[in-house]
């Protein structure tokens, strides 16, 4: 990532300062920043202190002697599911709504108190025990976005019995895969969820996970959800209600150390064997914690807060159950997706249960931009006051969509960086305290040293792009892969001395925001020049005629790689491009794109091919499929689509190549 590659973002001017009336209410101020770069680790014993319930107060912040394996908070006991739950019972809050769950059939709802949680938690934790599940033991939960998902995570963590969340979009062997890896005595699973409106069964990929000779399992746990018929291994399989019904009423929360693993989670798209991420309990839950209080400026007693993310990836870990918890918030857990039964089902959940703080993905709201404005304007979003972005770098335009339409131009928006391996928000504005500019996650948060360097470590000059690295220790960082500590090391720590690495590029701008362009591996070279497909990805989005861009870089024999881009339109630019493409001029629309890359960025950048396409190919997360994109694209045999939450949209953007 050379400082020779061409980008727009380096070019945005545009900042939004948090409004008098928002900074008045703020949690978090300048001072947050001041006290960080004073005394680090004294920084982060007065935020573990302050957010996080200790049995045992710890005696030691920070031991790095032997680096990169950290340990935080040390002698300190602590019980996640205490902090999460019983806590907020025990000072008079369990009349507060902990989750308001909306299915995706219309009109199923269920209202679930901090005291109710605290019921259902209790029985779980002791139905698992009365399974022979205790301190130390992997349980699996593969659920769809119920109730039970959250409270199955908390049991296991009130026994100290490491979690193992595999997405409800995961295949047999990807669950078998990751069972066998973390060696899971019990499977917390359900018939099914719902899906576009139609039952989706979960309970057959179990079993044909379990079908293998050798596993560790030996109970599943059964939620009934859709009623659907599901076969039945005698001694093995147990109904959850049924389970929970027979437990004992009431258990009493053991703590552990701060450094007892809370939970694995598996990284998506991973080869051959499964790279399980764990996370120690301490740090983890106080940066998940201070993180929901300062970025996404949470008020427990007047917030409704919605993450959009599903329970199976981090961001559900880090922002449904355990940080937004921990500070006793209120917030909605939705099952379904955004376009069912109709388009508006977002805005109209916001509507209805008044959200305040929306947290979701870029590849969510590009797809909004797809839909039109027509769509959030039959809504009443009066409720919102902060709006976040998680998962993927942000489009400029689409950005400034967000809060035009979602945040009527007033809320702010934390574009916040971070990854499974670093547990928590590490990089975001703070939206009492920062000029947000679109595109860019701004600074690192206070606690947190976050750098830009060259191939040789040193640190870039404002203005230019290289990697992006963290260099000193954090509380949520991942404690190493499970089993594999050499290849914890091998992936994370190898690539620069002293500094965690993970694959990113960013690029400083002027003012030393950073903006982060993606993987490393995302960046192209044409004709010598480095270019992040995310820069043209940007460029072109922000044409007024797309809603959504992703870019591949494709082998040429002439310039080393040339960029093809794959775009969705706007819904009121469909029709004229299919009036164009029936009178024969279907390469205008292609030309005028091509030159709004050019003078955007500049004739280097312009795409040799432009397709338009109905939809891109993306997981069940939202993650747009590049690799399937490149193989299209030099004209190979497309790979596997197991993972793509709509595995026909690759056959329309082939046949369409093949035609063109």
């Amino acid at each position: 990532m050379s400082n020779e590659g061409l980008s727009n973002l380096l070019h945005e001017e545009r900042t939004f300062e948090p409004s008098e009336e928002f900074r008045a209410q703020a949690n978090a101020g300048q001072e947050l920043f001041d006290r960080a770069a004073e005394d680090r680790e004294g920084f982060w014993a007065e935020q573990a202190r302050r957010y996080v319930q200790w049995e045992t107060d710890f005696e030691q912040v920070l031991d790095w002697s032997e680096a990169p394996f950290a340990k935080w908070f040390l002698g300190g006991r602590l019980n996640a599911c205490v902090n999460a739950v019983d806590r907020h019972v025990e000072v008079g809050h369990g009349d507060r709504v902990a989750i308001h769950w909306v299915g995706e059939p219309e009109g199923e709802t269920r209202d679930i108190t901090y005291a109710e949680l605290h019921q259902m938690v209790q029985r779980a934790a002791n139905a698992l025990a009365d399974l022979g599940v205790g301190e130390g033991d992997t349980v699996a939960i593969y659920l769809p976005m119920i109730p039970e998902a959250a409270i199955a995570m908390l049991a296991c963590a009130r026994l100290g019995a490491p979690h193992s969340v595999v997405f409800g979009g995961f295949s047999a062997e990807a669950l078998h895969s990751r069972i066998d890896d973390a060696g899971a005595k019990v499977v917390i699973t359900a018939d099914g969820g719902y899906r576009r409106g139609k039952p989706s069964a979960l309970k057959p990929a179990v079993d044909a996970a379990l079908a293998h000779d050798e596993n560790p399992v030996q109970k599943v746990l059964v939620v009934q959800r859709t009623g659907q018929d599901v076969d039945w291994t005698n001694g093995r399989d147990l109904w959850w209600h049924e389970a929970l019904e027979a437990a004992a009423e009431t258990h009493e929360a053991q703590a552990f150390d701060a450094e007892h693993p809370l939970f694995i989670l598996y990284t998506s798209g991973t080869t051959g064997k499964p790279k399980g991420i764990f996370h120690a309990t301490g740090g983890y839950l106080v940066q998940t914690a201070y993180t929901s209080h300062v970025v996404h400026d949470l008020h427990p007693d007047s917030d409704v807060y919605w993450c959009t993310a599903d329970i199976g990836w981090v961001t559900g870990h880090s922002y449904i159950v355990y940080g937004p918890m921990t500070l006793g918030a209120t917030q909605v857990m939705y099952e379904g997706t955004p376009d069912t039964p109709h388009q508006g089902r977002f805005w109209e959940i916001v509507q209805d249960l008044k959200v305040t703080v929306l947290y979701t993905a870029p590849t969510a709201i590009r797809t909004f931009m797809k839909w039109g404005t027509d769509i959030p304007a039959k809504f009443d979003l009066s409720s919102l006051r902060l709006l976040g972005s998680v998962g993927e770098p942000i489009n400029p335009e689409a950005w400034m969509w967000y809060r035009e339409h979602i945040g009527a131009d007033r809320c702010p928006i934390v574009d916040t960086w971070w990854q499974t391996e670093t547990g928590a928000i590490m990089i975001s504005p703070l939206p009492g305290v920062t000029a947000a500019r679109p595109g860019s996650a701004m600074k690192a948060i206070p606690g947190i040293v976050a750098k830009v360097v060259d191939d040789m470590g040193q640190e870039v000059e404002k203005g230019s792009g290289g990697y992006l690295v963290i260099t000193e220790p954090w509380p949520s960082m991942l404690r190493g892969i499970w089993g594999d500590p050499k290849r914890y090391q091998e992936t994370y720590w190898s690539r620069f001395p002293d500094a965690y690495f993970a694959g990113d590029g960013a690029k400083l701008d002027e003012d030393g925001n950073i903006w982060v362009v993606g993987r490393v591996d995302d960046v192209m070279n044409v004709s010598g020049h480095r270019m992040s497909t995310s820069e043209i990805e940007s460029a072109l989005v922000s044409h007024p005629k797309v809603a959504e861009a992703a870019v591949v870089g494709a082998a040429d024999e002439t310039t080393g790689q040339a960029i093809c881009a794959f775009v969705i339109l706007r819904a009121d630019a469909v029709a004229e491009a299919d009036s164009q493409a029936a009178a024969g001029e279907g390469e205008k629309l292609v030309q005028e794109l091509r030159n709004h890359v050019a003078k955007e960025i500049g004739p280097i950048a312009k795409p040799r091919q432009i397709m338009v396409v109905p939809e891109l190919p993306k997981t069940r997360s939202g993650k747009i499929m590049r690799r399937l994109l490149k193989d299209v694209a030099e004209h190979r045999e497309v790979g596997d689509v197991t993972t793509l939450a709509d595995s026909s949209v690759m056959s329309l953007i082939s046949d369409g190549m093949q035609k063109g």
